[in-house]
């Protein structure tokens, strides 16, 4: 066996093109690395920014900057204006404002949702602006696709089967300025 062996490597080192075999052989490993690391990258920038902007529209809304009564679609638009790398932001963003009872002080037990595209009708929540002084949740989700589906990154951030898609979620907790 010793002998098959070292008569193979003799007949390599003759042999040219022995770098291409070894480039053939790493450059599959290396590109992978490469591009789940791109992805992984991508979506931290996605995720912070995200969280960024939610910061910036909650810090206006809790200042009475957009106004008493507050829609969907304005918390929406709000966010996405501040966000620049998350694709098609206006038709996945989905906004949840919701007051937290100071009795008990208990979060929301149903988890975040996305929007689900698979559905025909997505209906949007109506957000709750809450009183003066009121501890109030607000949640955030976005649908993405990776970049690259197929390396280990994109592999473990799939949420929706169907589509393929990862969610993003940003959360914040404010209270309302007194009025």
């Amino acid at each position: 066996m010793m002998r098959l062996m070292r008569r193979l490597a003799a007949r390599f080192r003759r042999e040219e093109g022995t770098a291409t075999v070894e480039f053939v052989l790493a450059i599959p490993v290396l590109m992978t690395i490469f591009m789940a690391s791109f992805e992984s990258g991508m979506f931290m920038v996605r995720h912070v920014m995200l969280e960024q902007a939610l910061d910036h529209v909650m810090r206006d809304l809790r200042l009475g900057v957009m106004g008493a009564s507050i829609t969907h679609d304005q918390l929406r638009d709000a966010v996405c204006d501040r966000t620049v790398i998350i694709k098609d932001c206006r038709n996945s963003l989905k906004v949840e404002l919701q007051p937290i009872s100071t009795e008990t002080f208990r979060m929301p037990a149903i988890p975040t949702g996305c929007i689900d595209r698979s559905a025909a009708i997505n209906p949007s929540t109506t957000p709750v602006a809450g009183g003066s002084n009121e501890p109030m949740i607000v949640r955030v989700c976005v649908l993405q696709k990776p970049m690259f589906p197929m390396t280990g990154v994109g592999l473990r951030l799939r949420q929706n089967a169907v589509t393929g898609e990862y969610g993003l979620v940003a959360m914040s907790v404010f209270a309302n300025e007194p009025r």
